[in-house]
């Protein structure tokens, strides 16, 4: 039960586990303020839509082909180095990718700052900075923000399981972390690959293996070991990318080159043996021995008390209760790990709702929440991006497997927050007085409104002041 106030606990509702309130939705989520949250992560997920998204595998595709096309030309051309057509390759591929990365991310930015769900839309960009990849990596610049649309969103209402087995089967996961180039070394590719003329080298690749346990499922201090780490990694060799390997000798064994973009286990590329992680066996059964690890991961304690750690700690504050992360624990092992009731006991506990403003917004947090406030409309694509970078949080670029920072520390130093009023005053300046902030105040901040803020709005010399004053007050940078 909710004890705090319902004036504030509505501002908490729209402000904490949204993404900012819009004018005229306070004293409509004030009539219950729970129950607001409650509703949006009901039914299936909003199907994200926008010009030029397409699947990764499409796009992943053309990539492909173009490697192929360039495999080609070094054969046409009997000077050409290996290093010289990876290098005309490399330049030619952002051209396919940036594109498409433009229309991921634009797609996203409009529906998170019109959509009616927006506890759902926050919870959907926490599972995306949990499940981190990041575009500062090539291979992944065209298929980060279709991760997000293919693998997560769907199943942000579901269990746990269903999304750690969709994401890491993503190929812009399995790119991201090089599973693609594990190859065991008793497996039956191991003697055609390392060979003259082939390029590889028949090894196991940990980093796929390392993530999932430290960061996805377990956490650093989760009980496992180097040993896990290695078996693991046995166990996912051959999850793979379909039209990646056209290899000769590879083709002897009757290789199954799949569909191209799409996940692809390869089983000769599979480490045989049966496997024993955390205390119990697995049997060498192929793709499903890494699904069953990946299945009973998702259910230990360990991995329910860091990932919900996380989201307690995202939602409300950066040390977050002990006794909700408890509760949070006790949902996700009784539930099976259904994340609907790991949600429910998030935002049915007390805690949650009894410090007001106890978060500083990330960027991308302060940039979504501007434009609900003033009902900014969005323009030109690339020009709207702009301010994430310009903030210092560029949309998918995390810069690595941990993701984003999620503690005030990270975000309020004396630089960033300069930055973000350098940014408010354009956005007012454009604004002009087209918007009233002394009207908008009470109903974007409603009850944690402070009297400062509301003195400070109503003294401001213009409109286009008042916007800054608004959008840069202690208020409005915090959740």
């Amino acid at each position: 039960m909710i004890s705090t106030r319902k004036d504030i606990a509505a501002a908490i509702a729209a402000n904490r586990f949204g993404l900012g309130a819009r004018p005229g939705e306070l004293s409509a989520v004030e009539r219950d303020p729970q129950d607001w949250l409650v509703r949006q992560i009901k039914g299936a997920p909003p199907v994200l839509t926008g010009q030029g998204l397409k699947p990764s595998s499409e796009t992943l595709a053309k990539a492909i082909e173009l490697r192929r096309q360039g495999a080609e030309e070094k054969r046409s051309k009997k000077n050409a180095s290996d290093d010289e057509v990876q290098v005309a390759t490399a330049l030619k591929l952002p051209a396919i990718y940036r594109p498409v990365y433009v229309d991921e991310v634009h797609a996203r930015f409009a529906h998170s700052i019109t959509t009616e769900r927006p506890f759902l839309e926050r919870l959907t960009q926490f599972w995306t900075n949990h499940f981190a990849v990041s575009i500062d990596k090539i291979a992944v610049l065209g298929l980060a923000g279709a991760m997000e649309r293919e693998a997560i969103r769907p199943h942000v209402t579901g269990h746990f399981t269903d999304l750690l087995m969709a994401v890491e089967k993503h190929p812009a996961m399995i790119l991201y972390l090089d599973n693609q180039a594990s190859i065991g070394p008793n497996s039956r590719a191991a003697k055609f690959v390392g060979r003259r003329g082939n390029g590889r080298k028949a090894d196991i690749n940990e980093n796929l293996a390392r993530e999932i346990l430290e960061l996805h499922t377990l956490g650093v201090n989760g009980g496992y070991t180097q040993a896990d780490v290695t078996t693991f990694a046995q166990a996912i060799s051959g999850w793979s990318i379909g039209g990646q390997d056209n290899s000769r000798r590879l083709a002897r064994l009757g290789v199954d080159n799949g569909t191209p973009g799409e996940f692809l286990f390869r089983e000769v590329f599979h480490e045989p043996g049966a496997r024993r992680l955390l205390g119990k066996s697995y049997a060498d059964d192929g793709v499903k021995q890494g699904e069953s690890i990946l299945r009973d991961l998702a259910m230990r304690r360990e991995t329910a008390r860091h990932v919900c750690t996380k989201l307690a700690r995202h939602f409300i504050s950066d040390d977050p209760p002990a006794t909700v992360v408890d509760r949070m624990t006790r949902a996700w092992l009784d539930s099976k790990a259904n994340l609907p009731a790991v949600y429910r006991a998030l935002i049915e506990s007390s805690e949650a709702w009894e410090r007001p403003l106890a978060k500083f917004k990330t960027p991308a947090d302060y940039i979504y929440s501007s434009y609900r406030a003033l009902g900014i409309p969005l323009r030109e694509p690339r020009r709207s991006l702009q301010a994430f970078e310009a903030l210092g949080q560029r949309n998918l670029m995390p810069g690595s497997p941990a993701g984003w920072p999620d503690t005030s520390a990270d975000w309020d130093g004396s630089s960033g927050l300069l930055k973000r009023i350098a940014w408010a005053d354009v956005v007012a300046q454009r604004m002009g007085d087209s918007r009233n902030a002394r009207d908008l105040a009470p109903q974007l901040l409603g009850a944690t409104l402070g009297e400062d803020t509301a003195k400070a709005i109503g003294r401001a010399e213009s409109g286009s002041q008042a916007l800054t004053l608004l959008l840069a007050s202690p208020e409005f940078m915090r959740r």
